[in-house]
């Protein structure tokens, strides 16, 4: 069985005071979902709007979540730094996003099932191997590397729509708890907020086999 997650990786909040986040161990993958606690939406939401808020024009302070909530939505293009992680339950074998590699891409594992590849990060370096129709995921060995390291994971070609549509109905998930979020600690800005997310991490347009649009 494969568990396919939308993660995102965690910030270092040691620092963090202008909303409650959870006590997560920085830089690991957090699963999104509508499973999330209200600490962990709150942790989600830090890392996209810390690594994304530009400067204020006068170079101010950040004064409270609101203006750190505007400066994300001011960005002219969200970098979620994480990807799709992919979990074998019979091999137990785990391929996660390299560096560099960004949530907001996911769509970009549609290619797959057409025989190309998409960006999956280094260090490690993720790679996909076509053989007919199943696609190996190896964890590491990618850019160029001489051999691939560890163990692949195998999935079907033709399985990859309905995963990515599971994928699309977790972010949704995890889009609705912003929403109950956002409510509490920046109420004016919710509705902002959630359609911008929904657009910087390309949530709401329909995958192969959906008909419509995502009604939360």
């Amino acid at each position: 069985m494969l568990i396919v997650d939308a993660v995102l990786e965690t910030p270092d909040t040691a620092d963090f005071s202008l909303w409650p986040v959870a006590e997560l161990p920085a830089y690991r993958f957090m699963a999104l979902s509508g499973r999330m606690s209200p600490l962990e939406v709150g942790t989600a939401l830090a890392a996209l709007a810390v690594g994304n808020a530009g400067p204020d024009e006068d170079e101010r302070p950040l004064a409270d979540a609101d203006e750190l909530i505007r400066r994300l939505l001011r960005a002219d293009r969200v970098f979620a730094p994480g990807g799709l992680r992919v979990h074998d339950t019979r091999t137990d074998v785990t391929v996660v996003p390299g560096c560099c590699c960004g949530l907001e891409d996911w769509r970009e594992w549609l290619l797959v099932a057409d025989g190309a590849s998409p960006w999956l990060g280094h260090g490690p370096s993720p790679w996909i191997e076509h053989a007919d129709a199943v696609v190996r995921l190896w964890p590491d060995g990618g850019e160029e590397q001489e051999a691939p390291s560890g163990h692949p994971v195998e999935m079907a070609a033709g399985d990859l729509p309905g995963i990515l549509r599971t994928v699309r109905e977790e972010l949704n998930g995890f889009l609705s708890l912003t929403e109950q979020w956002a409510a509490v600690h920046v109420p004016t800005l919710a509705a902002d907020l959630v359609a911008g997310l929904d657009e910087a991490l390309a949530i709401g347009a329909p995958l192969p086999g959906e008909v419509g649009r995502h009604i939360r």
